[in-house]
């Protein structure tokens, strides 16, 4: 697996994802990304378990009047109304196997700090659609990039996350991008899209206990869609999001 990873000594380094984040909203297209293969790795700075105050802070439509996503005028409701969740990092491990004269034998790998994508996908769910609209989340166990969310009414939302990238622009930075394909079932309808996520992390260099970030979600037509052509490959909503991360333990002591 190859990640877009930039280490430094402490300078900075601008790396692609960085530069993407300062050319927002003039995005053109998707940023490139690897394959995604196992987890998204974050720094050991980001493990624990965080509350979390997410305020929706802008959202553009580029490409409207003609092409506006379904749901977007709804969601101006969340425009500066923060939304609180908790989320949670933890330590990761993957298992694969290996031959031992020709017997295949499972083995613990360390991956180093990851999402627990059950636990925060559920959580986010539930701060946004309400605890009564969300039944469960549940994540493949040999592929943490298979996501299926069940909702009440017999709908559900399949998330497969595809491509990914990463770098570490400054020892207290880190950011992140995922691009995710969604398939929302409703019988007797099917509704199809890609979303993006770009997240820049910074931990606090007084208040290293505090984490914010800047964080946009793009959302593009799929291929199925009637109008793909017509978007061109850009996204036709995107949603910038401040969040703030406070430590569970330290604000329950």
């Amino acid at each position: 697996m190859v990640f877009l990873l930039l280490w430094n000594t402490g300078n900075g380094v601008a790396g692609p994802l960085a530069d993407r984040l300062q050319a927002f909203p003039n995005w053109q297209s998707k940023p490139a990304v690897s394959v995604a293969e196992g987890d998204l790795i974050y720094p050991d700075w980001i493990k624990g378990t965080w509350d979390v105050t997410s305020t929706l802070v802008e959202q553009i439509a580029p490409l409207a009047p003609s092409l506006v996503t379904p749901g977007f005028e709804k969601n101006q409701a969340y425009l500066n109304q923060p939304v609180k969740f908790q989320v949670r990092f933890v330590e990761g491990s993957s298992r694969y196997r290996q031959r031992w004269q020709g017997i295949p034998i499972p083995v613990t790998q360390n991956q180093g700090v990851v999402a627990d994508r059950a636990f925060n996908g559920l959580k986010i769910a539930q701060a946004y659609l309400g605890d009564g609209a969300v039944e469960s989340v549940k994540v493949d166990p040999a592929d943490p990039n298979q996501q299926i969310t069940l909702l009440n009414g017999d709908r559900q939302l399949v998330s497969l996350v595809t491509g990914r990238g990463s770098e570490i622009p400054a020892p207290d930075e880190f950011i992140a991008t995922e691009i995710t394909q969604q398939i929302f079932r409703r019988q007797p309808q099917i509704y199809l899209n890609e979303v993006e996520t770009t997240t820049h992390y910074q931990r606090g260099k007084d208040t290293p206990e505090k984490i914010t970030a800047n964080q946009i979600t793009a959302i593009y037509l799929s291929p199925q869609d009637p109008d793909y052509f017509a978007a061109g490959g850009k996204a036709i909503a995107l949603y910038r999001y401040q969040l703030e991360l406070s430590p569970v333990a330290i604000l329950n002591r």
